[in-house]
C-alpha cells in the first residue's frame, strides 16, 4: 500500500518545533494527493496549518501507536525516524525511569544523575547466562553477550563506550568490568578481578577532574583488555591510554578543578606521614585554585585519598613508592607557586631563597641554584657555539608550566605501567574482552587541536561502526535468503582521508612543525591552497583567515588554527630535564631514565591552555637505535599511530556498542532536554543505525509470531496446516505491493510502515468486534433492567395495598384498647387509695409488734449464750485430757516399733553382706576375702557403736519428754483455772453494760418512734424515687462498665495474642536465621574441605610415587583423625580424576571473622594431619617389616591353626569376663532394688537366686579348668617336640608355641592384673558408696521418725481435747488409715519384687544359654588328639535353632569391601530400585550394632568414618545426578534416625516395640557422630537443592512466563532486532507441562528412595521458592512481560502448580506461601490502576512485595492492545506516598540462591532389624547375620 494512505483523519504525526525539536499533532481531515497544506491540531488543542515543502513534498513523519511507545528496542517501532526515537527515549527515561534502551546492536544509556539500585549483585546474577533479548536493556546484558560470544565463538570481544563528557562513559565501563569480575571470577588465588576493579580508583584520581559538565570527567581515553584463560576466568588485564589532557595541570577554567589527586593530597595534609610534603589548603596553591571550586558536593577528598592508597596497595605499589608519588605531586603544587620578577623586557629572576622553589627542590632532590637558573634562562646552540640567553617573565612562566605538565605526564605513564605490571598474568592468555572508554564527538564555540584529535578518533570509530552494522544487515539477509540490495549509507572515508591521507591536514601540520619559521598562519594558508575547492568536506570561514571548517559525520565544526603547531610539538626545555635527571630522588630519575632530547634549542613552550597527547602504554619496545627518532614524533603522528593500533585491535574483535547520552547540561536528575539529546543522537550514530535499518526491511517477524498476532484477520478456511503458506496467503490479500515485504526462510521482512498498516487493520477489526460485543451486552443489560423494574413495580403495589389494610386494622385495635385503658385506669385509682390506707395501718401494727418481739429475743439470746459458754468450756477440758493420754500412748507404740524395726534391719543387713561376700567368693577374689572381712567387721563395730549411742540418746530423750509433759500438764491446769475465773468476771461485767445500754436505748426509741412515724411517709417516698433513679443510673453505669470491661478484655486479649504471635514469629525467624547461618557455615566448611581434598589429591598424584605393596585404606587412617574431619585417601584400586573444582554457585553471606577462623582451623588440621600421617607411615613400615619377617619364619598351615586356637581361647576368656561383669551387675541390681523382706535369707526368691548363682559359679569354674587344660596341652605339645632337631614342622610349631607363650601369657597376665585392679577399685568405691548411702538412709530414717513422733504427739493432743466417744472414733479412724497405707506400700513392694524376680530369671536363662553355646564352641575347638590325651569330663551339648538379633558381623579386613560394594559402587537406578527403602542405612546400622555388641570402639569409629567418607566420595563423583543425591540423602537420614531410635534415650524410644528396645546400643554413646551425620545430611540436602535448581533453571522462565499456556490470551507485539524467544511452544522450548513433569520426576524419585515426608515437603518448598523467585525476578527485568494478559497467564500457571501440590498432598508444606510474591505481582498486573481506591487496594493486597518491586511493576506495565491504558505517573507517586512508611528491603530482586534452613524431624522405623534380608545382588556375601 502507499504510505499516503496512512495519512487519514485522526492520524497522528510529528512536526518540527524550535523549542521541543518535534511536536505531536493530529490530522483533522484526510490527506489527498497534491495537497500543499495539512490541517493539524496540536496536543494542547491549537489548530495549525502545516505547509509542505514544495520541492520535496515530504509529509511529516507518522507517530507510532501508543502500544509501541516505550519499547525496549527502537528497531521494534513501526515508524523508524528521529522523532519516534526521541519520543521513545523520553518516555522510557521520564515516565518509566529506564535509562537503557536498545537501538539495534547499540545500547543507548542516558545518564540519570542519580544513584539507581540496578547494579547490585542480584541483578548481575539475574543477567548471567541470559540471552541479550530476553531481559530488559542493561549494560550487564551487553557484558553478558560479549562474555558469551567470547566463550561460544572463540573470538575476542570489545565493548566501545562513547559519549560526551558527563554522559556516563566511565561509569558504564566500570560496571561492565565489575560484571566480568563477578561472573567469571579469577583463575588463581591472587584475586585478579579485585585488582582490575582496584585500578579504577587510581586512574580516576590521576586522570579524572571536575568540569562544568561533569564532576568526575575522564580527561583521557583508555582501552582496558581483560584477559581470560581457557576456562574463561580472569587472569589479568592491560590498559592503554590516549590523549591525556596535560594542560589541566596548570590551568583550569571557571567552576572546574585540577585532577582529583591534588585535592586529595591537600585534604590529607594533616596526616603525620604527609608533614614533610608541607602541604596546605587547596586555595593556597596556584595550580588548584584557578577554577574557584575546590570542593565537590557530596565528595570527601580525604576518604577518596584512603581509597586511592588502598587501591595502590592492592596493586602492589608499596608505601615507599606511594610516598614517592605524593612527593612528586606535592612538588608540582609548590612549583606552581614559584614567582618571577622582571628585570627588563627580556629577562627575569627568582627572588633569593624563594620558599616555594626551595620546597620543590627539597622534594625533588635537585640543586636550588641550578633549577632557579634554568627556569629563567635557556640554551641556544648554533653550528659552532652555544649561548645561554635569559628569557622574559612570560616565557619563564610558560616554561615552568611546561615542566609541570611534562613531569605529570611522566608520572601518569609510570603509574599506568605499574598498574599494568600488577595486572599482568604469567598464565597464557586465551582470549580477552576490551572495554574502550573514549571521548565522543565534541564541538564548542572555540575548537582547537584537542577537539580536532577527538573528532578524528570518532570519525574512525564511526566508520568501523557503520561497516559493522552494514555487515550484520548483510548477514541477516543472506541467512534468510532475501535478495540483497545495496543500502546507501553514509561513508565517512573521504573525511578520514582529508585528515590522515598524504598531504592531509595532519601531514601538512607535521611538515609545518619541521619548518624553522613555521607558524599557524602559514599552515592555514597551506590548508587553503591544498584542500579548498578541491574537497567538498573542507571549507573556509567567511570572516577568518586563521580557521577552517570540516564536515564531520555528525556536524560541521570550525577549528581555530591558533596553537595547533605548539600543541603538536609538545616542547619542554632540555636543560630543566637534565637537572631533574641529576636528582638524588631515585623515583624521579626513574621517570626520566628513557628521556631524550625533546626539542631543538631554539624551541619554545607555548603559553595558555594546551592539550598534550601521548601514545598508548602498550606499544612494542623500540630498538635502541630508534629511540631518538621515535621520541621526535609529533603529537598528531603519535596519536594517528595509536589510533591505527586501536582500530586494528577493534577490527580483530567482535564489537559491542554503548552510546552514552547526557540528558541535560545542569546535572538535574531525570530531566530530559530534547535539543541536547537530538544533538548527541546525531553525533553518536544512533540515528544512522536507524536510517540503515529503515532503508531495508526493518520489521521482521517469524511465521509463528505473525500467525499468532494476525490470526484475527483470517477466516477459518484460510488457516492451513502450513503456517508459512497461511501467512503468505494473508499478506497477498492485505498488502498488494509485493515490494513492501519479503518471505525469508524463517521470517517475514517488512518495509517501514507496513507493520503499522497491519496493526491498523487489526485494530479496526478488533474495534468492530468490540462494538458488536458492546451492542449485544448493552441490549442484554437493558432487558435485564426492564424486567427488574417491572418486578419492582409489582412488588411496590403489593406492599402499598398491604400497608393500607394494616392501617385500618390498627385503627380498630386502638379504639378497643382505649376503652380497656379507661376501665383499668379508674379501677387503679380506687385500688391505690385503698392500698395506701391499708399499708399505713399495717406499718403501725408492725412497729409495735416488732418492739415487743425484740425485747423477748434479747432475753432469750442472753440465756442461750451462757449455755454455749458452759458447753465449750467443758468440752475443751475433756479434749485436753484425751489428747494428752493419746499422745503418750502413740509415743510408746512408736518407740517399741522403732526398736523392733532396727533389730530386723540389722539382721537383714548382716544377711545381705554375707550374700555379697559369697558372691565375691564366687567371682574368684580369694586373696582379698580376709581383708574385706576385716573391713566389714570394723564397719559393723562402728555401726553397733552408733546404734548404742542412738538408743541411749532415745532413752534420755524419752525421760526428758515425760518430765516436760508432766510439767506442761500441771501448768495447763493452773492456767485453765485462772482463765475460767477471769472469764466469769468479764461475762458479768459485759451483761451489766448491755443492760444499761438497752435501758438507754428503749428510752430514746420511745421518743423517736413518734417523730419517725410522722416522717416515714415522706422519707419512704423520697427514698423510693431516689432509689429508682440511682438504680437506673447504676444499671446504666453497670452496663457501660461491663461494655468497657468486655472491650478492654477483648483489646487485651487481642494485643496479647498479637504480641504472642509476633514474639513467636520473631523467635521462629531468629531460629531460622541461626539455623541458616550454621548451615551456611557448614556449606563453607564443606567447600573448604573439598578444596583441601582436591589440593591434596593433586599433590599426591603429582608429587608422591606410590610404593609397591604399600596400600592404605580409609579405615586405617581415619582412626587417628578428628570426628569432624574425614579424609578421602587415594588407594591403588581407585583411579580418581584430577579435578580442581571451583564452586559455581554463589556463596551465601558469611562473617569474615568466622571464615578466617575456619581457614586457620583448616591449616592447623592440615599440620596435625601431616604429623599423624608421618607417624602412621613410620609405624606401618615397622609393622610391615615385622610382618614379613614373621611370615618368612612361620609355615602357613600350622601357624594358621595355632592362631585360630589362640583366638578362640581369647574369645573364651573375654566371654568369661563379660559373664562375670553381668553377674556382678545382676547382684548389685538385686541388692539395690529388692526390699529387705524379699531378700531375707529365708525368702523363696532369695533361695532361688542363690541356687542359680551357685550353678553359674560352678559353670565358671568349669570354664576356668578348660582354659587351664588348653594351656597345659599347648605346654605338653611344646615338651613333646623339644627333642627333635630337624627343621620340620614340629620345630616351627615349637617356635610358634614359645612365641605364643611368651607373648600371649605375658599379655594375658598383664590384662588379668589390669582387670583385677579395676575390679578392686570398683569394689572399694562401691563399698564406700554403699556405706555412705547407708549412713544417709539412717539419717533420713531418724529425721522421718522425728517428724512422725511430732505428728503423733499433735494427734494425741487433739484427741485428748475431744470427748470420749469422739476420741475413740478418731483413734480408730487413724489406725485404719495407717494400716491401709502400710498394706498398700507392702503390696507395691511385693509387685516390684515379683517383677525383679521375673526379670532376673529371664537374664539367668539368657546367661545359661550363652554358657551352653560357649560349651559347644569350646568342644568344637578342641582337637581329637587333645581329647584322647587329656581326660575331660563329658558334657551334653544340645543343639538349638539360633535366633537372629538384628546384627551383621564382618571382619575388619572386609570393611573397605563393605564400603565399596554398599556405597561407592551402588547405583540407585540399578540394584537399588528393587531394595527396601533405606536398606544400605539399615545394613550399616546393623554392622554398627555388632561392633557395639563386641565393645570394639576402634571398629565403630572406623566403620562410621569410612561410611561418611564413602558417601562424600560418591557425592563428589556423581554429585550432579538427582537420583544419587536423593538416594544418599534418604539413606543418611535413615541412618541418623536409626542411631537415634536405638540410642537408648527415652525421648527416642517412645514409639519402639519391646523387641526394638532390646536392640538398643549398649556400650557406646554415638551422639557426636549423630551431629556429624546431621551436618552431612545438611550438605547433601544443599547439594540436592543445587542440582534441582540447575535442572529447573532453564525451564522456569520459558514455562512460567514465555509460554502461552492459555492460547490466544496474550498477543505478540512487533519484535525488535534483539528478538526474544517466542511465546509459542516449539519443539525445543519448555512449557509448564515440562516443569510439572520434572516435579513429578523429582517427587517420584524421592518417594521411591523412601525419603522422609517432612524432608520431601522442605525440598518441594525450596523448589517452589526458586521457581517463584526466578519468575518474579525475570518479570521485574522484562518490560514486555508486564501486561494484563501475562498476569492472567501467570495466575493460571500458579494455579496448576497448586493443583499439583493438592494431588501430592503437599499443601501444608509451605510451598504455596513461597509463591505469594509472584501471585501478588500477577494480581498487580490485572487490577485497576486509576483511582485512589485502587491505590489503597494495591497497598493492602501486595504485602509480600517490597515498595521497589511494586513501583517497578507499575513502571514496566505495558499495554499489549490499544484497549489497555498505561499507568499514570501520578498514580505511581500516590502508591509511593502510601508506601513510604513501610519498612521493607530496598532490594529489587528476590534472592534466588537463598536456601531455607533444613531440619530433620525424628522419624522412627517400624521395620524389625532381625527380619531384614540382604539380597545377593549387593555382593555382601562376606557379611553374616547374628
Amino acid at each position: 500500500m502507499a504510505a499516503t494512505e496512512l495519512y487519514t483523519k485522526y492520524a497522528r504525526v510529528w512536526i518540527p518545533d524550535p523549542e521541543e525539536v518535534w511536536k505531536s499533532a493530529e490530522l483533522l481531515k484526510d490527506y489527498k494527493e497534491g495537497d500543499k497544506v495539512i490541517q493539524l491540531r496540536l496536543e494542547e488543542g491549537k489548530d495549525l496549518e502545516y505547509c509542505l515543502d514544495p520541492k520535496t513534498k515530504e509529509l511529516p513523519p507518522l507517530r507510532n501507536p501508543d502500544i509501541l511507545v516505550g519499547e525496549n528496542d527502537l528497531t521494534a517501532l513501526s515508524y523508524l525516524h528521529e522523532p519516534a526515537v526521541l519520543h521513545n527515549l523520553k518516555v522510557r527515561f521520564i515516565d518509566s525511569k529506564l535509562i537503557y534502551t536498545y537501538c539495534g546492536i547499540v545500547l543507548v544509556a542516558i545518564n540519570p544523575y542519580e544513584q539507581l539500585p540496578i547494579y547490585g549483585e542480584d541483578i548481575i546474577n539475574a543477567y548471567s547466562g541470559q540471552n541479550m533479548g530476553d531481559m530488559d536493556p542493561h549494560i550487564f546484558a551487553v557484558a553478558e553477550e560479549a562474555y558469551k560470544q567470547m566463550a561460544r565463538d572463540e573470538r575476542n570481544q570489545s565493548i566501545i563506550v562513547s559519549g560526551e563528557s558527563g554522559a556516563g562513559k566511565t561509569v558504564s565501563a566500570k560496571y561492565a568490568m565489575r560484571y566480568f569480575a563477578t561472573v567469571s571470577g579469577s583463575a588463581s588465588e591472587a584475586n585478579v578481578e579485585e585488582k582490575v576493579l582496584a585500578s579504577n580508583p587510581i586512574m580516576e584520581s590521576i586522570g579524572n577532574a571536575k568540569t562544568t559538565r561533569n564532576d568526575n570527567s575522564s580527561r583521557f581515553g583508555k582501552y582496558i583488555e581483560i584477559g581470560f584463560d581457557k576456562r574463561y576466568r580472569i587472569i589479568g588485564a592491560n590498559m592503554r591510554t590516549y590523549l591525556l589532557e596535560k594542560s589541566r595541570v596548570v590551568f583550569q577554567a571557571e567552576e572546574e578543578r585540577n585532577y582529583h589527586i591534588f585535592y586529595q593530597l591537600c585534604a590529607s595534609a594533616a596526616l603525620p606521614e604527609f608533614k614533610t610534603l608541607r602541604l596546605g589548603n587547596a586555595n593556597y596553591f596556584h595550580y588548584t585554585k584557578q577554577g574557584g571550586s575546590p570542593v565537590i558536593d557530596g565528595i570527601d577528598d580525604a576518604k577518596e585519598m584512603e581509597h586511592t592508597r588502598q587501591a595502590c596497595t592492592l596493586l602492589g605499589i608499596n608505601d615507599s613508592y606511594q610516598m614517592g608519588i605524593f612527593r612528586i605531586l606535592a612538588g608540582l603544587l609548590h612549583l606552581g607557586n614559584v614567582g618571577f620578577t622582571s628585570r627588563d623586557a627580556d629577562s627575569c629572576t627568582i627572588p633569593p631563597k624563594h620558599e616555594p622553589l626551595t620546597i620543590f627542590c627539597d622534594l625533588m632532590g635537585v640543586e636550588y641554584q641550578e633549577m632557579s637558573h634554568w627556569l629563567c634562562h635557556r640554551k641556544l646552540a648554533t653550528a659552532s657555539e652555544t649561548y645561554i640567553k635569559p628569557i622574559s617573565k612570560l616565557q619563564a612562566i610558560n616554561a615552568r608550566d611546561a615542566l609541570a605538565k611534562h613531569i605529570y605526564a611522566k608520572l601518569f605513564n609510570w603509574i599506568v605501567d605499574h598498574v599494568n605490571k600488577a595486572l599482568h598474568s604469567t598464565v597464557k592468555q586465551h582470549s580477552f574482552i576490551g572495554v574502550l572508554d573514549i571521548y565522543g564527538f565534541e564541538t564548542f564555540e572555540i575548537n582547537s587541536f584537542e577537539q580536532f584529535c577527538i573528532n578524528y578518533a570518532n570519525e574512525k570509530l564511526q566508520q568501523q561502526f557503520n561497516m559493522h552494522v552494514f555487515k550484520l544487515e548483510q548477514e541477516e539477509y543472506m541467512k534468510e535468503q532475501i535478495p540483497w540490495t545495496l543500502i546507501d549509507f553514509y561513508d565517512n572515508q573521504p573525511c578520514i582521508n582529508l585528515i590522515e591521507a598524504k598531504l592531509g591536514i595532519l601531514d601538512l601540520l607535521d611538515e609545518e612543525c619541521k619548518m624553522p619559521k613555521g607558524s599557524d598562519d602559514s599552515w592555514a594558508q597551506k590548508l587553503y591552497n591544498t584542500h579548498l575547492n578541491k574537497c567538498a568536506l573542507f571549507e573556509k570561514p567567511r570572516m577568518s583567515n586563521k580557521a577552517f571548517i570540516i564536515q564531520h559525520f555528525a556536524d560541521k565544526v570550525e577549528y581555530q588554527c591558533e596553537g595547533f603547531l605548539e600543541k603538536n610539538k609538545d616542547t619542554v626545555y632540555e636543560e630543566q630535564i637534565k637537572v631533574l635527571k641529576s636528582s638524588k630522588f631515585k623515583m624521579l630519575s626513574e621517570l626520566f631514565q628513557d628521556e631524550e632530547k625533546a626539542l631543538s634549542p631554539t624551541s619554545a613552550t607555548p603559553s595558555g591552555r594546551t592539550l598534550l597527547s601521548r601514545t598508548a602504554v602498550k606499544p612494542a619496545k623500540a630498538r635502541p637505535g630508534q629511540a631518538s627518532k621515535e621520541h621526535k614524533k609529533t603529537v598528531g603522528h603519535q596519536f594517528r599511530n595509536s589510533l591505527h593500533l586501536l582500530m586494528e585491535t577493534l577490527n580483530a574483535t567482535t564489537p559491542h556498542y554503548v552510546r552514552c547520552i547526557k540528558p541535560n547540561d545542569f546535572k538535574f536528575p531525570f530531566t530530559f532536554d530534547e535539543k541536547r539529546a537530538v544533538q548527541q543522537l546525531r553525533a553518536c550514530g544512533v540515528l544512522e543505525t536507524i536510517r540503515i535499518s529503515a532503508a531495508g526491511f526493518p520489521s521482521r517477524w517469524t511465521y509463528q509470531e505473525f500467525f499468532s498476532r494476525y490470526r484475527v484477520l483470517m477466516k477459518q478456511k484460510d488457516v492451513l496446516s502450513d503456517r508459512k503458506q497461511t501467512c503468505k496467503n494473508l499478506l497477498e490479500k492485505l498488502i498488494l505491493d509485493k515490494d513492501k515485504y519479503q518471505f525469508g526462510k524463517t521470517k517475514i521482512f517488512f518495509r517501514a510502515g507496513q507493520v503499522a498498516y497491519l496493526e491498523k487493520i487489526r485494530a479496526d477489526k478488533l474495534r468492530v468486534a468490540c462494538i458488536r460485543i458492546q451492542k449485544t451486552i448493552r441490549g442484554w443489560l437493558m432487558r435485564k433492567k426492564y424486567l427488574r423494574m417491572r418486578k419492582a413495580a409489582i412488588t411496590i403495589q403489593r406492599y402499598v395495598r398491604g400497608y393500607q389494610a394494616r392501617c385500618y386494622a390498627k385503627f380498630l385495635r386502638r379504639t378497643r384498647a382505649a376503652i380497656i385503658l379507661q376501665k383499668f385506669q379508674r379501677m387503679y385509682v380506687v385500688r391505690k387509695r385503698y392500698r395506701l390506707m391499708r399499708a399505713t395501718t399495717i406499718v403501725l401494727q408492725s412497729l409495735l409488734r416488732g418492739y415487743i418481739a425484740r425485747n423477748k429475743y434479747q432475753r432469750m439470746l442472753r440465756e442461750h449464750k451462757a449455755i454455749i459458754i458452759q458447753k465449750h468450756m467443758r468440752g475443751w477440758l475433756a479434749r485436753v485430757h484425751y489428747r494428752r493420754s493419746l499422745k503418750a500412748i502413740v509415743y510408746l507404740q512408736c518407740c517399741c516399733r522403732r526398736m523392733m524395726a532396727k533389730r530386723e534391719l540389722k539382721k537383714l543387713k548382716i544377711e545381705a553382706r554375707s550374700v555379697e561376700r559369697y558372691k565375691k567368693l564366687n567371682i574368684g577374689m580369694e586373696n582379698k576375702i580376709m581383708q574385706l572381712q576385716r573391713k566389714v567387721d570394723e564397719q559393723h563395730k562402728d555401726y553397733k557403736s552408733l546404734l548404742e549411742k542412738l538408743t541411749s540418746l532415745e532413752t534420755t530423750y524419752n525421760t526428758e519428754t515425760e518430765k516436760l509433759r508432766s510439767d506442761v500438764e500441771r501448768f495447763r491446769m493452773s492456767e485453765e483455772e485462772a482463765k475460767n475465773a477471769t472469764n466469769r468476771v468479764h461475762v458479768l461485767q459485759e451483761e451489766i453494760a448491755k443492760l444499761r445500754k438497752e435501758l438507754h436505748q428503749t428510752q430514746s426509741e420511745k421518743k423517736t418512734i413518734e417523730e419517725w412515724a410522722d416522717k416515714y411517709k415522706q422519707e419512704t417516698e423520697q427514698l423510693l424515687s431516689e432509689l429508682k433513679e440511682q438504680n437506673s443510673l447504676l444499671k446504666k453505669e453497670k452496663e457501660e462498665l461491663n461494655c468497657r470491661i468486655q472491650d478492654q478484655a477483648k483489646e487485651m486479649t487481642e494485643t496479647m495474642e498479637k504480641k504472642l504471635v509476633e514474639e513467636t514469629k520473631q523467635l521462629e525467624l531468629d531460629l531460622n536465621d541461626e539455623r541458616l547461618r550454621y548451615q551456611n557455615l557448614l556449606n563453607e566448611f564443606s567447600r573448604l574441605e573439598e578444596r583441601y581434598d582436591d589440593l591434596r589429591d593433586e599433590v599426591n598424584l603429582m608429587v608422591s610415587i606410590p610404593k609397591p605393596g604399600h596400600k592404605r585404606t580409609d579405615s586405617t587412617h581415619s582412626s587417628n583423625e578428628s570426628e569432624y574431619t574425614f579424609s578421602s585417601e587415594i588407594t591403588e584400586t581407585e583411579d580418581l580424576p584430577l579435578r580442581m573444582e571451583e564452586p559455581s554457585e554463589k556463596k551465601a553471606p558469611l562473617d569474615m571473622s568466622l571464615f578466617l577462623k575456619l581457614q586457620k582451623r583448616v591449616t592447623e588440621l592440615e599440620q596435625e594431619k601431616q604429623s599423624l600421617q608421618d607417624e602412621l607411615d613410620r609405624k606401618e613400615e615397622q609393622a610391615l617389616r615385622t610382618k614379613t619377617r614373621e611370615e618368612e619364619e612361620r609355615p602357613p598351615m600350622r601357624g594358621a591353626e595355632l592362631e585360630y586356637e589362640s583366638l578362640k581361647r581369647q574369645e573364651l576368656e573375654s566371654e568369661n569376663k563379660k559373664l562375670k561383669n553381668e553377674l556382678n551387675e545382676l547382684q548389685k541390681a538385686l541388692l539395690e532394688k529388692s526390699s529387705p523382706e524379699v531378700t531375707a535369707p529365708g525368702a523363696p526368691a532369695y533361695r532361688v537366686l542363690l541356687d542359680q548363682l551357685t550353678s553359674v559359679s560352678e559353670e565358671l569354674e568349669v570354664r576356668k579348668e578348660e582354659v587351664l587344660i588348653l594351656r597345659s596341652q599347648l605346654v605338653s605339645q611344646k615338651e613333646a617336640i623339644q627333642p627333635k632337631n630337624t627343621m620340620t614342622d614340629s620345630t616351627i610349631l615349637l617356635e610358634d608355641v614359645q612365641k605364643m607363650k611368651d607373648k600371649g601369657e605375658i599379655a594375658q597376665a598383664y590384662i588379668g592384673l589390669k582387670e583385677t585392679n579395676r575390679l578392686l577399685e570398683s569394689q572399694l568405691q562401691s563399698q564406700k558408696k554403699s556405706h555412705d548411702n547407708e549412713l544417709e538412709a539412717l539419717r533420713g530414717e531418724i529425721q522421718s521418725l522425728k517428724e512422725e513422733n511430732n505428728r503423733q504427739q499433735q494427734l494425741l493432743a487433739q484427741n485428748l481435747q475431744l470427748p470420749p466417744e469422739a476420741r475413740i472414733e478418731a483413734s480408730l479412724q487413724h489406725e485404719i488409715t495407717r494400716l491401709t497405707n502400710e498394706n498398700l506400700d507392702l503390696m507395691e513392694q511385693l509387685e516390684k519384687q515379683d517383677k525383679t524376680v521375673r526379670k532376673l530369671k529371664k537374664q539367668l536363662k539368657v546367661f545359661a544359654k550363652k554358657i551352653g553355646e560357649l560349651e559347644v564352641g569350646q568342644m568344637e575347638n578342641i582337637s581329637p588328639g587333645q581329647i584322647i590325651d587329656e581326660p575331660i569330663r563329658p558334657v551334653n551339648i544340645p543343639r538349638k535353632e539360633k535366633d537372629f538379633q538384628g546384627m551383621l558381623e564382618y571382619k575388619k579386613d572386609d570393611e573397605p569391601k563393605l564400603v565399596k560394594n554398599l556405597i561407592l559402587d551402588l547405583k540407585p537406578r540399578g540394584v537399588a530400585v528393587n531394595l527396601i527403602p533405606g536398606l544400605p542405612a539399615y545394613i550399616l546400622f546393623m554392622c554398627v550394632r555388632h561392633a557395639d555388641y563386641l565393645n570394639d570402639d576402634q571398629k565403630v569409629r572406623s566403620l562410621l568414618t569410612s561410611t561418611i567418607n564413602g558417601i562424600k566420595k560418591v557425592l563428589k563423583k556423581r554429585g550432579d545426578d538427582v537420583e544419587t543425591v536423593s538416594f544418599w540423602l534418604s539413606n543418611t537420614c535413615r541412618f541418623l534416625h536409626c542411631l537415634k531410635q536405638y540410642s537408648g534415650e527415652e525421648g527416642f524410644m517412645k514409639h519402639n516395640t519391646p523387641r526394638q528396645n532390646e536392640h538398643c546400643l549398649t556400650n557406646f554413646d554415638l551422639a557426636e557422630y549423630r551431629q556429624v551425620l546431621s551436618d552431612l545430611a545438611i550438605q547433601i540436602y544443599q547439594q540436592l537443592v543445587r542440582v534441582l535448581e540447575n535442572i529447573l533453571q532453564p525451564m522456569i522462565v520459558s514455562g512460567m512466563l514465555e509460554h502461552e499456556t492459555i492460547q490466544g490470551v496474550s498477543g505478540v507485539k512487533p519484535p525488535g532486532l534483539r528478538k526474544r524467544t517466542s511465546s509459542i511452544a516449539d519443539e525445543g522450548t519448555y512449557t509448564l507441562d515440562s516443569i510439572i513433569r520434572q516435579l513429578n520426576t523429582f517427587h517420584s524419585v524421592m518417594c521411591q528412595h523412601g525419603m522422609d515426608p517432612e524432608l520431601i515437603k522442605q525440598v518441594v518448598k525450596q523448589t517452589f521458592y526458586i521457581t517463584g523467585a526466578v519468575t518474579l525476578n525475570n518479570l521485574l527485568l522484562r518490560k514486555d512481560m508486564c501486561s494484563w494478559s501475562k498476569g492472567m497467564q501467570i495466575r493460571y500457571n500458579v494455579s496448576q502448580l497448586e493443583e499439583w501440590l493438592r494431588d501430592k498432598n503437599l499443601m501444608n508444606s509451605g510451598a504455596k506461601e513461597t509463591l505469594e510474591p509472584l501471585i501478588q505481582a500477577a494480581q498487580l498486573l490485572q487490577v485497576k490502576k486509576k483511582t485512589d481506591e485502587d491505590a489503597e487496594a494495591i497497598c493492602s493486597m501486595c504485602n509480600a512485595l517490597t515498595t521497589a518491586q511494586i513501583v517497578k511493576v507499575l513502571n514496566l506495565y505495558t499495554p499489549v492492545n490499544e484497549f489497555e491504558e498505561r499507568v499514570s505517573i501520578s498514580f505511581i507517586r500516590t502508591i509511593q506516598m502510601r508506601l513510604r512508611d513501610r519498612k521493607d528491603s530496598p532490594q529489587l530482586l528476590m534472592d534466588a540462591k537463598h536456601i531455607f534452613p533444613v531440619t530433620f524431624p525424628f522419624n522412627p522405623s517400624s521395620l524389625a532389624l532381625e527380619t531384614i534380608q540382604i539380597p545377593t545382588s549387593l555382593g555382601l556375601a562376606f557379611i553374616s547375620r547374628v
